[in-house]
C-alpha cells in the first residue's frame, strides 16, 4: 500500500480488509480555580476637626480608615498643626461636650462617612509623674527644714537646735515616711491612666501641699510647742491609727495597680484579695481615701495642732469630691456594681 493511502485512512486500521475506526483517547479534564470571593469595599471617612470656639476649619484628613482611633486622628492631626502635640489636645463631637478617648474608635462614634469633630486646646502639658514627684519633695524637704531649725526661720538662739519633746520627733518621722512612701508609689506603684495634665496644676497643686506642710511644720517644731494634753496614752493610739492606715493605704494601691495591665487603660470593679485591708472594698468604693483620711486623723491626734487638723479637713472635702465622682463613675459604666459600697465613708458618704 503506498504512502497516500496510508495517510488517507488516517485513523483508521485495516483488519481482515476491513477498515476499524481506532477510538480517539478521552480528553483530560481541566481543572478550573475556585473563584475568588470579592473583597469588600473599604469606605473611608472624611474627617473635618473645627474649632470649638470659632467654628473656623483646622484640618481636612481625607481617606481616614474605619478602624482609626482618635489617637491616632490626633497624631494626624499633629502633623499639620506642630504646636498641638496629641496630649494637648482635645476631641469632641459637640463644641461644648466631654472629650473623646484616645481609644475610642472612628467607626464606632455616631458620625457619618463624613465626621465633624471639634478641637479645643488643653494647654501646655507635664506628665503625672513628674507633678507627683514635685508636690511631694517638697514637703519633705520644707518639713525637715523646720524641724532642724534652719536659721531665718525661729528665732537665732533656736538655730540648729532640736525639740525636747519626743513627740516631735515622733511626728518628724511620720511625716516624712508618709511622703517618701508617696514617692516611691508614684516611682513603682502607680499605673496612670491619662499620662499628662494641664502644666497650671503644678502651680496649683505645689501651693496647696508646700504651704500647709510649711505651716503644719512650723508650729510642730516651735520652740515653744506643747505637747498633747493627754500625753503619751494620745501619741500611742494616734500613732497606730497612723501606721494601720498607711498599710492599708498601700494594699489599695497595690491591688488597684493589680487591676489594671502594664500599658493598658483597663477598667474593672475592684474587690476584696487576701489581704484583710482590702476588705474595706465590700462597703467602700474609694478605700485608698478612706485609709488616707484615717492616717491625717492620726496625725492630727498625735501633734494636737490647728493647722494639722484644717489640713486634714480640706483634704476630706476634696477626697470626698473624687470619691462621688468615681463612684459614679463605677455605677455608670458597670451594671453590676455592688449596690451596697459608698464613695468614702461606709454607710454615710
Amino acid at each position: 500500500m503506498d504512502t497516500l493511502a496510508l495517510e488517507a485512512t488516517g485513523n483508521k486500521k485495516i483488519a481482515n480488509g476491513a477498515a476499524v475506526v481506532a477510538p480517539l483517547p478521552a480528553p483530560t479534564p481541566v481543572k478550573r480555580k475556585p473563584a475568588k470571593k470579592a473583597k469588600k469595599a473599604v469606605v473611608f471617612f472624611e474627617v473635618e476637626i473645627l474649632d470649638a470656639k470659632t467654628k473656623d476649619k483646622l484640618c481636612f484628613l481625607d481617606k481616614v480608615e474605619p478602624n482609626a482611633t482618635i489617637g491616632e486622628i490626633k497624631s494626624m492631626f499633629h502633623k499639620s498643626h506642630p504646636q498641638w502635640y496629641p496630649a494637648r489636645q482635645s476631641i469632641r463631637l459637640d463644641p461644648k461636650g466631654k472629650s473623646l478617648k484616645d481609644e475610642d474608635v472612628l467607626q464606632h462614634l455616631p458620625v457619618g462617612t463624613t465626621a465633624t469633630f471639634y478641637f479645643r486646646d488643653l494647654g501646655a502639658q507635664i506628665s503625672w509623674v513628674t507633678v507627683f514627684l514635685t508636690e511631694y519633695t517638697g514637703p519633705l524637704v520644707i518639713y525637715l527644714m523646720f524641724y532642724f531649725r534652719v536659721p531665718f526661720i525661729y528665732a537665732p538662739k533656736y538655730d540648729f537646735t532640736t525639740s525636747k519633746h519626743w513627740v516631735v520627733h515622733l511626728a518628724c518621722m511620720c511625716h516624712s515616711f508618709h511622703y517618701v512612701k508617696r514617692l516611691l508609689e508614684t516611682l513603682f506603684v502607680h499605673r496612670f491612666s491619662h499620662g499628662t495634665m494641664p502644666l497650671r496644676n503644678i502651680f496649683k497643686n505645689c501651693t496647696y501641699y508646700w504651704g500647709f506642710a510649711a505651716w503644719m511644720a512650723y508650729y510642730i517644731n516651735h520652740p515653744l510647742y506643747t505637747p498633747p494634753i493627754y500625753g503619751e496614752q494620745q501619741i500611742r493610739l494616734a500613732l497606730i491609727l497612723f501606721l494601720f492606715c498607711q498599710i492599708g493605704n498601700f494594699s489599695i494601691h497595690i491591688a488597684l495597680r493589680n487591676l489594671r495591665p502594664p500599658g493598658s487603660k483597663t477598667r474593672k470593679i475592684p474587690y476584696p484579695t487576701k489581704n484583710p485591708f482590702t476588705w474595706i472594698f465590700l462597703l467602700v468604693s474609694c478605700p485608698n481615701y478612706t485609709y488616707e483620711l484615717g492616717s491625717w486623723l492620726g496625725f492630727t491626734l498625735m501633734t494636737q495642732c490647728l493647722p494639722v487638723a484644717f489640713f486634714t479637713l480640706v483634704g476630706f472635702i476634696q477626697m470626698t469630691v473624687w470619691a462621688k465622682g468615681k463612684h459614679r463613675s463605677y455605677l455608670k459604666e458597670f451594671r453590676d456594681y455592688p449596690p451596697l459600697r459608698s464613695p468614702i465613708l461606709p454607710f454615710i458618704l
